[in-house]
């Protein structure tokens, strides 16, 4: 062999102009769906991040209404009434109540047994004027009365 004599394993191979616009137009594809990929994943990203933001704030206005409603354990007396403030001897009414964070509930006079509800109705039926008094307490120690006049003719 001479050392003029070029082999032939050490010539570059030359590619087609056909290849290389495969290849650029491989390279153009594949940026293309990278980039509709991360804008899937960015908008799907961004839509939990709301999604969450949301519940989180969901979450915050029912403990907020929760709060507003039973208050910090705080025994209430939230509605008592009775739907007949003046009658005649011999004709009845309700007396309804309604506590909230109430473990024992009274009724003066008793007039039956009376419950821990957030909405409970009685029939009573006085003989003469009397004055119903509620009083709900809870296992602390707490306790709140209210009372309410029938009168009676």
């Amino acid at each position: 062999m001479a050392l003029t004599d070029p082999s032939p394993e050490l010539e570059p191979k030359r590619t087609s102009s056909l290849q290389t616009a495969s290849r650029i137009a491989s390279f153009g594809i594949l940026l293309a769906v990278l980039y509709v990929g991360w804008i899937f994943y960015s908008r799907h990203a961004s839509d939990e991040q709301a999604a969450r933001d949301l519940a989180i704030k969901q979450d915050a206005k029912r403990q907020e209404q929760a709060k507003l409603i039973f208050g910090s354990g705080e025994v209430k007396i939230v509605s008592y009434s009775v739907d007949k403030a003046s009658m005649t001897r011999g004709e009845s009414a309700d007396l309804c109540y309604g506590v909230i964070n109430a473990t024992k509930v009274t009724l003066e006079p008793p007039v039956e047994a009376a419950k821990p509800s957030a909405y409970h109705c009685l029939t009573i039926a006085p003989r003469a004027t009397t004055t119903y008094t509620l009083t709900a307490s809870n296992d602390q120690g707490q306790t709140k009365s209210l009372a309410v006049t029938v009168h009676v003719r």
